[in-house]
């Protein structure tokens, strides 16, 4: 059936939506949902895609490049270091022996050296969009199990660098005995030269993100226009992809390295909610793509070929994995989900076997064939892990583990609450100057990208963001913060992210600012209680100050001030739930003022008895007064 482009895309959409639903119903990742929706609509089931299948195939890998990018975006080069020694003891183990095993396997049934080796460093990744999935499905985020599949993969994703790297090398190595050269630019410099151009475009990147990207989403972010911001973002993804193409190296990697440049600048949680639904959108699509360009010809042609190769791939990451988590003596059943868990083909391996095969080290049977092998992996893993959780874990589940032994990868020192402050101008960083005094550490958001600068250049730890806008909280934390400080100097948008956050997140403890009373009622009859009105204090100070040169003591204005304080604060609660009606506020308001007139010269009358001429408070005060 011919259909055009937009029609295969309404397709591959349609299918989307139909499909993960009904995946996810079934305990299975949305991932082989995508899957086995594209071989539905696809050319060997009910063929209702036309010839441009490919072509929505190679536009959709852009997807795959921004969840590089985004990949970049979250590895700081500082937690990065700190966690070095843990993703090193897991990942580069992982990777070395998969693919030393993998090579062995290959070799022995007649493979050339350099096709062993490509395919080998392919199938030792492992899909982080299924892994990391089903650990937020299954809450194991927290585990042993968890953290060692965190460390794992984040290993991984660096390791697509060196791969994107290797591979036009041993290409080049094979070009040697053909006729057909690739026309790129790595291929076309000598020997000598290659591995510099490499280390050119890396260097090229870090100038660019310094002095370039920066300043330039500096420079668009004082517009205030949003989808400029937008723009600005798929502008820079894309404008360093083609770069990349340019000078010869892989676009993912490029997309990554920009990533990280920009990963501890303050556009980055503007910048991974920006990208975030076209990354979505089309992985979607590309993951459709796959299951509908996967070729049952070839299946069906060769299933000795293509179920012996699943096997083996399966087997040997699944040895490995779990090999390397008992040696570090994480316990049987953790053990046993990471290695079921990690021990398919990652979704980078589709852009790898397609980059190997432009570069003429795979065959278009070849490629087809690890495709389906890739494609066929993904979707048992979910099985598999089904049967462990069934079958397997539970003969373990009284296993203890020894507490001194729990391989804990994200180990801290001080577990401490998760705190999001939203506006950093003269209210908001009084705020968070006293946390920072106290060590408490938040994530500031803000959208005066000057002052971002400012700040940031103070030490301070503040990212451009409109946070109206919930991807921008999600990008910043808000999934796993438990205070969130709310300072904006519009009252309106501070009302707009309360309620927001009140609807989603409604474990997320809220502290707000409030302008007068007005603001104050709105807060609270929307279940927002902790309030912090901004005139209450500074006008009760100068209140205190004008009552101590009327001649009253100073420690007996204090006295009082705080305790108006304290009654203005409950009448405001008193208060709220009046509002709307104006007979019953205005009675109420008429009654709690004479209440405080009463309180405050109940408490001046008890104050004016005791005998304070001669405290150690009065002393006190003098010296106070003095000192003023």
């Amino acid at each position: 059936m011919e259909s055009s482009l937009a029609m295969n895309t309404l397709l591959f959409l349609g299918v989307a939506i139909i499909m993960v639903p009904l995946a996810r119903k079934l305990g299975l990742s949305s991932v082989i949902g995508y899957i086995l929706g594209g071989i539905i609509i696809g050319p060997y089931v009910l063929r209702l895609t036309g010839n441009n299948v490919n072509d929505i195939m190679h536009a959709s890998e852009f997807g795959v490049i921004m969840l590089l990018f985004i990949v970049g975006l979250e590895l700081e080069p500082r937690k990065f270091w700190e966690m070095r020694k843990k993703i090193m003891g897991l990942g580069l183990t992982q990777m070395l022996l998969t693919i030393l095993l993998l090579f062995l396997v290959f070799i022995s049934v007649g493979w050339r050296i350099d096709k062993a080796i490509a395919v080998a460093m392919c199938f030792a990744l492992s899909s982080t969009a299924i892994v990391l999935q089903t650990l937020q499905e299954k809450n194991n985020f927290k585990t042993t199990a968890g953290e060692a599949s965190f460390s794992t993969l984040l290993f991984q994703d660096i390791s697509v660098i060196p791969i994107l790297a290797i591979l036009p090398i041993i290409a080049n190595y094979k070009a040697k005995h053909h006729d057909n050269e690739i026309q790129i630019l790595i291929q076309k410099l000598p020997e000598w030269l290659q591995a510099s151009t490499v280390i050119f475009g890396v260097a090229l990147l870090i100038l660019l993100g310094r002095y370039v990207f920066v300043p330039f989403l500096r420079y668009v972010s004082k517009s205030g226009m949003a989808e400029l911001l937008t723009a600005s973002s798929l502008f820079l993804v894309i404008g360093v992809s083609e770069l990349m193409i340019v000078i010869g190296l892989s676009p993912a990697l490029g997309a990554f390295l920009a990533g990280v440049m920009l990963a501890n600048s303050e556009f980055r949680h503007e910048l991974e909610a920006q990208i975030n639904p076209f990354k979505g959108l089309l992985l979607a699509v590309f993951f459709v793509s796959v299951g509908s360009t996967i070729n049952f010809n070839i299946i069906q042609k060769d299933p000795l070929f293509i179920f012996s190769t699943v096997f083996a791939v399966l087997a040997v990451k699944f040895l490995v994995l779990y090999t390397i988590g008992k040696f570090y003596r994480i316990d049987t059943p953790q053990s046993l989900f990471y290695a079921f868990a990690l021990s398919q083909v990652g979704e980078f391996a589709f852009v790898l076997i397609n980059y190997a095969s432009d570069l003429y080290l795979l065959g278009p049977e070849l490629n087809a064939q690890l495709m389906a092998v890739t494609a066929i992996t993904m979707c048992i893993t979910p099985i598999l892990l089904i049967i462990n959780d069934k079958f397997i874990t539970p003969k373990f589940i009284k296993e203890i583990p020894e507490e001194e032994h729990d391989f804990n990868i994200l180990d801290s020192d001080v577990i401490q609450k998760k705190i999001i402050i939203v506006g950093f101008g003269h209210f908001g960083s009084t705020v968070g100057r006293l946390l920072k005094a106290n060590k408490i550490s938040a994530t500031v958001l803000d959208r005066d990208s000057d002052r971002v600068k400012l700040l940031r250049s103070y030490g301070f730890k503040v990212y451009y963001g409109d946070a109206t806008r919930i991807p921008i909280l999600r990008a910043a934390g808000i999934e796993d913060a438990e205070i969130l400080v709310l300072c904006l100097d519009d009252a309106d948008d501070n009302m707009f992210i309360a309620e927001l956050v009140r609807e989603h997140y409604p474990t997320v403890k809220i502290f707000v600012r409030a302008k007068n009373r007005i603001d104050a009622y709105e807060y609270l009859n929307n279940g927002v209680n902790h309030i912090y009105r901004e005139t209450l204090g500074t006008a009760v100070d100068m209140a205190v100050d004008v009552l101590h040169e009327t001649g009253m003591r100073k420690y007996a204005a204090r006295r009082l001030g705080q305790r108006f304080m304290a009654i203005d604060k409950a009448s405001i609660r008193k208060l709220a739930k009046a509002k709307g009606d104006d007979d019953i506020a205005l009675f109420s308001t008429k009654e709690i003022l004479q209440r405080e007139e009463e309180l405050l010269a109940y408490d001046n009358l008890n104050f004016d008895t005791k005998n304070w001429e001669g405290s150690s408070s009065a002393e006190e005060e003098d010296e106070e007064e003095s000192q003023d």
